[in-house]
Parts: structure tokens; C-alpha cells; sequence
């Protein structure tokens, strides 16, 4: 009896043997069939409810404005070869030493290159880019990386660093469709806008937001400005971007932010589509932009400056503080200490507003000055000349 028991229990370790065995053996070379049986188990258990894909987008969802625009707003990656001169290690005081340099010579100087990124929006089936001035200044090689994964080329046909406006060319076949200009006139505080571009050069990214402000100037980015102030999120990288209304049509190239930490904080600035198109097409047309000039030296009209001019404290306008020779306002009888209150009969209230009457003023154009000398209003008749180039900064 004994005997048979423990062939029994022989027969049944040997059997939980084996078993554990193939067990280890599946959970080691195919774990797949244990997870498929456990979620088999939990399907039977547990009751999940899914949705019904009908089709349709979902309400309030602006893929279709994405869709329509997103293929035309392209990557920009530049390259620029900064020189230095090289230093010698261990050179010491003796490197400046004319028989040091007679023995081993000047050294050449090490270029050292670096990169940065932006964004960009294809405007023109001819291949015509429009991007922020700063994101190409001073590189030595420009890329830009289309929506179908392609990389060309890109040449600079012109670029204003007063509005930070740059406008590049690339050649190649089969470019995506062009994005559709928006008009400015159609665009109200409130209104959803979307913002395309590279930020942080993750690849191309969609932010939504509304227009919190429009012709935002004073900001002291450009010396021409006239922004749209936004939400929607901007980051470095989104420089030269499209900023689309809901339709899909372009209202502004994202141009800047206002952050303490280098990331979005909710204002971010866009240039006007209709400011954008007047500097390509006066670029395309001349190679430049051009604008108006009168050569004086304003400064913003402060009460205690009028009163102490003799004007009453409300006065609107600009004091004229320098004049130059032989400039179109000095021909025109504009003397120091004038204060200008017009042009063309639209009032001045300060330096900005200033310039940008004067720059809208083409060239070789008349201009009527209404200016308050001595307490009298005079008119004056000036021909603008044109607008020097701002100095380039050392880089």
C-alpha cells in the first residue's frame, strides 16, 4: 500500500515538474501568449465603451484652415562661420614679439561656425519666402526644409531690418501650393488665430490662441511697428511663421515674444500681413525698400517741454531738436526748435508716428508740414529725400 502511494506521489511531483517547466519555458521565449490570455480574460470581465467614428470633424476643430496652410510653411536652418584669431597655448607675453612672429609666424584664424533655426511661409508658386530679417542676418548659408521632407537652398533676394521683414527664393520642382494672403481689414480683437512654425526645432507645430490686441506699437522691437498682439504660443524657432485666421489665410508673420525664461508667456507679436506684402513687393520691385526722409532730429513733446516753449501743456506734436544741413527739411525753411504738429495735415503725436508718416511718403514726393514756431503756425513745403540704411550692428 505504502508502495503505491508513493508511486502516486512520484507520478504527481513529476507531472507539477514538467508543467512548471513549460510554463518557465513559455513565460521565457513566447510571454505574448500568457498577455494575450490575461487581456482575453480581462475583455470578458470588464466593459469598455467606445466611441463611433462617423467621419466627421469634431465641433470647433480648425484641421481643415491647418490642413489648407500647413504645407506652405517651411523650416529654415542657418549657418554662419564666425572668425577669431587664434591664440597660441603657452604663448605667453612673448606671442606679440616681432622675433617670436618672425620664427613661428602669424597664426590663422579659427572660424568658428554656428547654427540657429526659424520658420518660414512659401508665398509665390515661383518659390518666394517670407521670413523675419533676423532669423537670416549675417548667415552664410540658408536651408530650408519643405513639408514633403525635401531640403533646398534658399537665396536672399532682399531684407528691411526696420520692419524685420526678409524675403528668400528657393528653386525646385513641385513646391507645395502657396499659402492665400489674408486681409488685415477682416482680422478683430478676439477673433481665433493659429500659429505655425518649428519651435525649438522640434518640427512643424500648431498653437491656437485669439488677436488680444492690434496695431500694437511702442514695443521697441522694429522701428516700424504695427503688430498683432496674440496668445497663441510662440517659441524660438517660430520666428518667420505663419500666423493663419480660421479660414486658413495668412494675417501675420510671427515675428516675437515677451518672456522672462525664453519660452511662451502668452503675448507674442505678428507683422501684418499688409505690412509684410508692401516690403516684398517694394523688394521684388527694387531690390530694396525705400521710404521717405526729411532729415530732422525729433524728440516726443513732453507738458513741462511745451510750457516751457510757451505752449499750452496739451500740446500735440514733436519738438524738432536738430536739423540737418542741406536735408529736405532744412531746404524747406524747418529750423531748430520748431515744434511739427502735421504732415499732410494728419496730426503728430509723437516720434513713431512721426516716422512712420514720413516713411509712407515716397522719395522725391512733397510733403506739407504744419509746424508751431514762436507760438504762430507756419505750412511748409518739404520734398522728402530717401531714408538712409540703419548702420549694420558688428556681430
Amino acid at each position: 500500500m505504502n508502495s503505491t502511494l508513493q508511486k502516486y506521489w512520484l507520478l504527481f511531483a513529476q507531472a507539477i515538474t514538467v508543467m512548471l517547466a513549460a510554463l518557465f519555458i513559455v513565460a521565457t521565449l513566447k510571454p505574448e501568449w500568457l498577455s494575450e490570455s490575461r487581456v482575453g480574460s480581462l475583455v470578458d470581465t470588464v466593459s469598455l465603451k467606445e466611441s463611433h467614428y462617423d467621419g466627421q470633424l469634431s465641433p470647433g476643430s480648425y484641421h481643415e484652415a491647418v490642413k489648407r496652410s500647413m504645407p506652405a510653411v517651411v523650416n529654415i536652418f542657418t549657418n554662419k562661420v564666425s572668425v577669431k584669431p587664434k591664440t597660441r597655448k603657452g604663448g605667453g607675453p612673448n606671442s606679440g614679439d616681432p622675433l617670436f612672429k618672425f620664427f613661428f609666424g602669424d597664426q590663422p584664424p579659427e572660424e568658428e561656425p554656428s547654427s540657429s533655426l526659424g520658420s518660414g511661409v512659401l508665398v509665390s508658386p515661383e518659390g518666394y519666402i517670407l521670413t523675419n530679417h533676423h532669423v537670416i542676418s549675417g548667415a552664410d548659408d540658408i536651408d530650408v526644409a519643405l513639408s514633403d521632407g525635401r531640403k533646398v537652398k534658399a537665396q536672399v533676394i532682399g531684407s528691411d531690418p526696420e520692419t524685420d521683414i526678409a524675403v528668400l527664393k528657393i528653386e525646385a520642382k513641385q513646391l507645395p501650393t502657396p499659402i492665400t494672403l489674408g486681409k488685415v481689414e477682416s482680422v478683430h480683437v478676439g477673433d481665433v488665430v493659429l500659429a505655425i512654425g518649428n519651435p525649438f526645432g522640434v518640427g512643424q507645430t500648431v498653437t491656437s490662441g485669439i488677436v488680444s490686441a492690434l496695431g500694437r506699437d511702442h514695443v521697441g522691437i522694429n522701428t516700424f511697428e504695427n503688430f498683432i498682439q496674440t496668445d497663441a504660443a510662440i517659441n524660438p524657432g517660430n520666428s518667420g511663421g505663419a500666423l493663419i485666421d480660421t479660414r486658413g489665410n495668412l494675417i501675420g508673420i510671427n515675428t516675437a515674444i515677451y518672456s522672462n525664461n525664453g519660452g511662451s508667456m502668452g503675448i507674442g507679436f505678428a507683422i501684418p500681413i499688409n505690412l509684410a506684402k508692401q516690403v516684398i513687393e517694394s523688394i521684388l520691385a527694387n531690390g530694396s525698400v525705400t521710404r521717405g526722409w526729411i532729415g530732422v532730429e525729433p524728440q516726443n513733446l513732453s507738458k513741462e517741454l511745451s510750457e516751457s516753449l510757451g505752449l499750452p501743456g496739451n500740446t500735440s506734436g514733436v519738438l524738432l531738436s536738430g536739423v540737418l544741413e542741406g536735408g529736405p527739411a532744412a531746404r524747406a525753411g524747418i529750423k531748430p526748435g520748431d515744434v511739427l504738429v502735421a504732415v499732410n495735415d494728419n496730426p503728430i503725436k509723437d516720434v513713431r508716428g512721426l516716422l512712420n508718416q514720413i516713411a509712407q511718403i515716397s522719395p522725391g514726393n512733397q510733403a506739407k508740414l504744419t509746424v508751431l514756431r514762436k507760438g504762430k503756425e507756419l505750412e511748409l513745403t518739404a520734398q522728402t529725400g530717401k531714408r538712409p540704411k540703419p548702420k549694420q550692428q558688428a556681430n
